[in-house]
């Protein structure tokens, strides 16, 4: 039996085992299964890896994206380039690390983006923001980070003026604010100020309609929210842990 799984903490809303489990029914991919690893440090790994011999790959969530590196023999030019992992492959023992969300996170903004999103902000700053300013730099488009706190070369949510909004139409959301169960919460930017130029892109899934978005939505703004970006990097890691 080949084992697969994901780390992380929390993982009681994780979308990933129950999407593998139905991959592995649909397509009668027969002796796989996919188990959480809720683990509250990352140092809590060595021992899953010890317990699991049998594993063969792992994803990794919040809040381990940047920590898991240092467990790693060898990590993607990609992955390294972002500074963050989110697919493990294991292969006689030795672990390499690959970034699967930024392929996915591409594919899908493209999806919707139009010419004038030439500037976007990200909110947030953890290891999901790394991806999203990786795929930005390749599209060539400008950005800034927001976040709650003060930092070198960051905006906060009070720095958000009619004039930082207006040239800022792609909004990218990659905080847990809004996931379910608190499916109430939702960045705190001037949501007055969207207008259907804006296009809002939300990495939470669940719930498909956050308070994010639907602030968005009902100014007539593009949005999108982290459903196909979550089955993009799925497939993306099942595809690392099967090639040759």
């Amino acid at each position: 039996m080949q084992l697969y799984g994901l780390i992380g903490f929390p993982l009681s809303q994780s979308f990933s085992k129950k999407f593998f489990t139905d991959k592995f029914e649909r397509e009668g991919i027969a002796d796989c299964r996919y188990e959480l690893f809720e683990i509250p440090a990352i140092g809590h790994l060595a021992d899953i890896l010890s317990a699991y011999p049998e594993l063969q790959g792992f994803n990794v969530t919040i809040p381990y994206k940047q920590e898991v590196l240092r467990f790693l023999d060898e990590v993607d030019s990609e992955a390294a380039a972002i500074g963050a992992c989110n697919c493990i492959k294991i292969t006689a023992g030795r672990l390499k690390g690959y970034n699967t969300d930024a392929a996915a996170f591409e594919t899908t903004l493209l999806q919707q983006l139009q010419a004038h999103h030439t500037h976007a902000l990200i909110l947030g700053t953890g290891g999901a923001a790394r991806a999203v300013k990786y795929v930005l730099n390749k599209l060539g488009i400008t950005y800034k980070y927001v976040s709650r706190s003060p930092k070198e070369g960051v905006l906060t949510y009070n720095d958000l003026t009619p004039e930082v909004m207006n040239t800022y139409t792609l909004i990218i959301n990659s905080t847990p604010l809004g996931s379910f169960p608190k499916t109430e919460g939702k960045p705190a930017i001037p949501y007055d100020l969207l207008t259907p130029r804006h296009y809002l892109y939300d990495l939470v899934y669940n719930p498909p309609l956050t308070a994010f978005l639907n602030e968005g939505q009902q100014r007539g703004a593009l949005v999108k929210n982290g459903y196909d970006m979550l089955v993009g990097q799925a497939e993306e890691s099942w595809r690392i842990w099967n090639e040759k």
